[in-house]
């Protein structure tokens, strides 16, 4: 009976020892793919994006209302593109990812002097009106609200802005971008009226 229990023995150790290498190996695999994953270098993106407003609304459907969010984002490299966009979902997170992907698609290109842009100008939207005018090195960005937000994505440092009229986040995020989009260097004013730079400027 001792040496039957004795071969019994080992027998059950055998496979108690498969069964934890089996499982060893199965944390070592998933631990070795979460290693992988950390260890991967991770795209930098030059976009940075900020949320301009975030809103509750409603829909009024048969059989009650339907609640949805509703996210106005900004995006903007730091070099001179920026744009907004607006995006609704069920979630204030898918609101804001459609926000950004609707913001990339309408990009605009603003032309800067320096560090500032290269005239005054005012941007409409609806019953919004933005002025923004050039100003000194060190000046900084005197603005507000949504026409901060987007002047900072769009890399301009020094600027003064004033908002007039309706003071509504999106008419005036959309003004601001009406008044980017519209700035002209004074190369591109003198091609437009077919005169050379010196002539434009004395």
């Amino acid at each position: 009976m001792d040496k039957e229990d004795k071969a019994v023995l080992p027998t059950e150790e055998a496979t108690s020892g498969a069964e934890g290498q089996r499982k060893g190996r199965r944390t070592s695999s998933r631990e070795s793919n979460r290693r992988m994953m950390e260890d991967r270098p991770k795209e930098q993106s030059d976009w940075e994006e900020k949320i301009i407003q975030v809103r509750r609304v409603t829909k009024v459907v048969k059989g009650g209302k339907k609640l949805s969010f509703r996210a106005v984002v900004a995006v903007g490299n730091g070099k001179g593109q920026v744009g907004i966009g607006v995006g609704k979902a069920a979630e204030v997170i898918g609101a804001i990812q459609k926000g950004v992907v609707d913001a990339k698609k309408s990009l605009v290109n603003v032309p800067m002097v320096g560090t500032t842009i290269p005239h005054t100008i005012v941007g409409t939207q609806g019953a919004s009106r933005v002025m923004l005018r050039p100003a000194s090195k060190g000046t900084g960005i005197i603005a507000g609200g949504a026409t901060r937000a987007i002047l900072e994505l769009a890399g301009v440092g020094d600027v003064l802005a004033k908002s007039l009229g309706s003071r509504a986040p999106l008419n005036v995020a959309r003004g601001t971008i009406d008044g980017l989009s519209r700035l002209r260097t004074f190369e591109e004013a003198s091609r437009l009226r077919g005169i050379n730079l010196r002539q434009m400027l004395s």
